[in-house]
């Protein structure tokens, strides 16, 4: 590793850009050494709930076609109460067969590699343009991207945007031509509030919860089994779409049924937000299987309009949506066994930012 690598890995590493907080300080320091590299450097400032974001783009070479994107993300995820940590995440550590330090796979020593093959270009050789994008918020849904995008074009300063983009993810040295898509959303069960001494007067929203939670992880097994043979070499760990809980909350205190006021009966909620990790075919096969008993205890279903229950049964629905909601298909026209007096309650899927 050379010592000007080594140099900004370790600052990059040291810069704490989970993606919750600003990565300011980390895009000005790599686009302050881009600049001194000769590069056309565009700093898009954004805020994100008041946190200010930075997206970057360098530009190099003659305005010509054919050019080349070498892309990646300065944000990270939490390490704060993660366990296992036994070196500090903000600091670049290295011994004879690991590199420590949040990020450093994903992936800011590939941004350090990045600054330091940029630094023995001769840019005047380039025959082609050369870019780098670096962006916020990919670890939160591409977000960064997203608001990249529409300035792009003007921010090329004349270069036709390229055709070709290698985006630096840690893929163990090999090329990778394709990855799983993604889709976030949030699952919100509503009840009603009552007292835990007659929990039968009301509809506990995480007892239901509870259940589709269970139906998608029996979901999941089953696109365990229809691994795709296509797609087994370049994702031999987990050649189907997988489903993710990534975090669930409902409730106020144990001696009330969630969120609730058992006097007034006010309605009461539990949200989950999830992720689907779909394949690009596999998942649209596995969203027009029968739908299986309904769900004991689920009080209804709804959609919000954008992903509307009606395309499950459809061969033009949208792949990564019949991926997320094929499992909680399942729910669809039931009501509470446990509670049949109990109102339609909606079980409600919105998209989740």
């Amino acid at each position: 590793m050379s010592r000007y690598l080594h140099e900004v890995a370790g600052r990059l590493v040291s810069f704490d850009t989970v993606s919750s907080k600003s990565n300011a300080e980390a895009m000005e320091y790599l686009g302050a050494h881009f600049d001194d590299q000769g590069f056309r450097v565009t700093l898009q400032r954004t805020e994100v709930a008041s946190v200010p974001k930075i997206n970057l783009i360098a530009c190099a070479g003659p305005a010509e076609p054919d050019g080349f994107i070498i892309s990646g993300h300065v944000d990270t995820v939490p390490f704060t109460g993660q366990p296992g940590w036994t070196h500090d995440p903000l600091q670049l550590e290295i011994d004879d067969s690991r590199v420590y330090g949040r990020g450093t796979s994903d992936m800011k020593v590939f941004l350090a590699q990045c600054l330091d093959a940029a630094a023995q270009l001769d840019l005047a050789t380039l025959r082609r343009p050369l870019v780098f994008l670096f962006t916020a918020d990919e670890e939160v849904g591409c977000l960064g991207a997203e608001r990249m995008l529409p300035i792009l074009p003007e921010s090329l300063g004349g270069i036709p945007q390229p055709r070709l983009a290698w985006i630096g993810e840690p893929t163990s040295y090999q090329v990778f031509h394709t990855h799983k898509g993604v889709v976030l959303f949030r699952v919100t069960v509503r009840g009603l509030g009552g007292h835990s001494s007659i929990p039968e007067q009301g509809v506990n929203a995480i007892a239901v919860a509870g259940k589709a939670i269970e139906t998608i992880g029996r979901y999941q097994a089953e696109l365990r089994a229809q691994r795709a043979a296509g797609f087994a070499e370049i994702f031999p760990e987990s050649p189907y779409t997988t489903l993710n809980f990534g975090g669930i909350r409902g409730g106020v205190f144990t001696s009330k049924s969630p969120a609730g006021d058992s006097a007034a009966r006010k309605p009461c909620a539990c949200s989950s937000a999830s992720g689907v990790a779909a394949m690009p075919a596999a998942a649209k096969r596995a969203a027009y299987m029968p739908e299986a008993a309904a769900l004991p205890g689920c009080v209804g279903l709804t959609m919000d309009p954008k992903l509307d229950m009606t395309p499950l049964a459809s061969e033009t629905a949208a792949p990564s949506a019949c991926a997320a909601f094929a499992g909680l298909s399942r729910c669809k026209d039931a009501h509470a066994a446990a509670a049949p007096t109990a109102p339609n309650i909606p079980v409600g899927c919105q998209p989740f930012r």
